[in-house]
């Protein structure tokens, strides 16, 4: 596992940033063209970034945008686009109250506006696809892990990867509608006829650690503080080697 420190948004954490060369320390001027509703607090932002390097599925960025005044707020964000987007970037932010970055994307933002970016960054959470990948995620902790969802789908992997997602409601639940057969929804608060509803558990985690693919499964685990310990906790118990979990939190 790894120790992270909080970061000011509540998505991507900083973690062991890898920059790799110059266009990953080059701010880019982005321009926002599209908006899309995801829950009754979360959104989509697609960005156009023609000199964009393209990145890893889990990988996030640096976003900078700056007032009239020259006042500039800096957040990290995770990417949730797959890397196959030519020169597009989307990011889904869920609307923090207070926040002032986030409060701006929901309230002001609209397309044909520009911000800066820099990325990609950090390689410790990227899966490249080349092997068999176990997801766990809670609320906007999906968005690293979608990208990574996304990626498999698009370039038709062999390598098996399945997501367990926890939201508080299925009108809480991010991407519900891009969702497939290899993920499978824990609701904490309301869940739809017929499921239950509580914190997802060991039944959930131990039925897949007990019938493991060729080689194991690396495990990437995105979401709160307390989620990401629970989460981890149960993979441990259910014989995942600790040394592969990888953890990103936000506070």
């Amino acid at each position: 596992m790894t120790g992270t420190t909080t970061p000011l948004t509540r998505f991507a954490v900083p973690g062991r940033i890898a920059v790799n060369g110059p266009t990953e320390t080059a701010w880019q001027t982005a321009t926002l063209t599209e908006i899309r509703r995801e829950t009754p607090h979360a959104a989509t932002f697609r960005l156009a970034v023609p000199a964009w390097a393209g990145h890893l599925p889990g990988q996030h960025l640096m976003l900078r945008l700056t007032a009239a005044d020259g006042y500039a707020a800096q957040r990290h964000y995770s990417i949730a686009s797959a890397p196959d987007d030519s020169g597009h970037i989307e990011l889904t932010l869920d609307r923090v109250p207070g926040g002032e970055v986030s409060g701006w994307f929901h309230t002001v933002a609209r397309p044909g506006d520009t911000i800066e970016v820099r990325g990609p960054l950090s390689g410790f959470f990227a899966w490249p696809g080349d092997r068999p990948a176990l997801l766990l995620g809670a609320g906007s902790g999906v968005v690293p892990l979608m990208s990574m969802v996304r990626h498999h789908r698009a370039r038709g992997l062999a390598f098996p990867l399945r997501m367990l997602v926890s939201a508080r409601s299925p009108e809480e639940l991010i991407y519900a509608s891009e969702l497939g057969a290899e993920t499978t929804p824990v609701f904490t608060r309301s869940a739809p006829p017929g499921v239950a509803v509580g914190r997802m558990t060991a039944a959930h985690v131990a039925p897949l650690l007990a019938e493991p693919p060729v080689g194991g499964w690396e495990a990437y685990v995105c979401g709160s503080n307390g989620f990401a310990e629970h989460a981890s906790r149960l993979l441990v118990a259910a014989g995942q080697p600790v040394e592969r979990i990888r953890i990103e939190r936000f506070g």
